[in-house]
């Protein structure tokens, strides 16, 4: 007979205060203490607070006399690492970090285990807004909406820019066959996440692998670009201070980040989806999703073509990662989560628009 592991606190002041048989906490006080005098990061006494509620990776933001970090953690193990590598997460932003993409500075990265149980890495703490349901009063007007709308364009135009052929950069991926190994992977994984039958899948799959277009460059993906990810300076104009949230970053189609932009953005008079993760663009004065890849096509020097491909990828990515999250809802392995619930008939409705998107293309 199996037993579940008694809960623990998520924090602790030391390894020593965890009861027997529970499982390990996230953050423990007195070994990232340890870590940051190693590092010279700060000096005393730290106060840890949760930032956001992701169950993914998650992040902490630490304070002690002299430092204001953020800690970044992979989950608990053994859930797969693959999008929780947080050695290399670090590694990709000192390396588009070197090419003027604003992105926070990692200050160091812990790649033993033994600490807490999983790598993870400290970066400076950045004052601004994340912008998802609500928008600070500053940015409360038609003008600056667009304003912010535009930058966040310009942002990823400039991360699409850096060469990759060569330097740190260039070993993140293998940039050919991206969106066949895309298509491919995403595939396999729906018998793996699902407890279901949903037809629309194999379709889109079927499809999308049929007709999938030319790749006109390769370039850094970050793999989850939407305003939600970015940090918006907190005064002024509406700059992107940093991009944030590098777990999915590769290399890849360019055209594949913009897909994802515009196919989940939420435009005014849209319908609802659960991928509506920043609702506030549908406030009058942001652009349209449609005005988004015109400004990107305007700049860019790619064919745009084939977008409604790109959005329909994304569209189908995103149900069959969202079903992964249903059934461990499903499996009680998501107690307490008013979200997954949602995907039920959520997840059909994101096949029903990556299919609507391949019958626009």
């Amino acid at each position: 007979m199996s037993v579940t592991p008694q809960a623990a606190p998520e924090i602790v002041a030391s390894a020593a205060d965890v009861p027997d048989g529970a499982m390990p906490p996230l953050l423990v006080l007195d070994v990232v203490t340890g870590f940051l005098d190693e590092h010279g990061i700060g000096t005393g006494r730290i106060e840890a607070q949760r930032i956001g509620d992701g169950q993914s990776n998650i992040t902490y933001r630490i304070r002690r006399e002299g430092a204001d970090v953020v800690l970044r953690r992979g989950p608990r193990p053994p859930l797969p690492r693959s999008a929780h590598n947080m050695v290399r997460e670090a590694r990709v932003q000192q390396a588009v970090a070197a090419h003027d993409v604003p992105v926070p500075e990692v200050l160091a990265i812990c790649e033993d285990e033994s600490l807490l149980g999983v790598p993870f890495y400290v970066m400076n703490f950045l004052t601004g807004d994340v912008i998802t349901d609500e928008e600070p009063a500053r940015l409360a007007n038609p003008a600056s909406r667009r304003q912010l709308g535009e930058n966040m364009v310009d942002a990823l135009l400039s991360l699409h820019s850096i060469d990759v052929s060569s330097g740190p950069l260039s070993e993140l991926g293998r940039p050919s066959g991206y969106l066949e190994r895309q298509v491919r992977t995403f595939s396999s994984l729906w018998g793996v996440n699902s407890r279901r039958e949903i037809p629309e899948v194999g379709e889109l799959a079927e499809r999308l692998g049929a007709r999938v277009p030319t790749t006109q460059r390769h370039s850094v993906v970050h793999g989850d670009y939407r305003l939600g990810n970015l940090m918006i300076a907190a005064s002024g104009t509406p700059e992107v201070s940093a991009i944030l949230d590098w777990e999915m970053a590769t290399l890849g189609d360019p055209l594949a980040d913009l897909g994802y932009l515009v196919a989940t953005y939420s435009d005014r008079g849209a319908p609802d989806s659960v991928m509506d993760l920043s609702p506030v663009t549908r406030l009058e004065g942001y652009p349209t999703a449609d005005e988004l890849a015109e400004r990107y096509g305007a700049t860019s020097t790619l064919d745009l073509g084939d977008l409604p491909w790109y959005k329909a990828l994304a569209l189908w990515k995103a149900a069959i990662f969202c079903e992964a999250m249903y059934t461990r809802y499903l499996a009680g392995e998501r107690p307490g989560d008013t979200f997954a619930p949602k995907l039920e008939t959520g997840v059909p409705e994101l096949l029903h628009r990556a299919l609507a998107a391949l019958d626009e293309g």
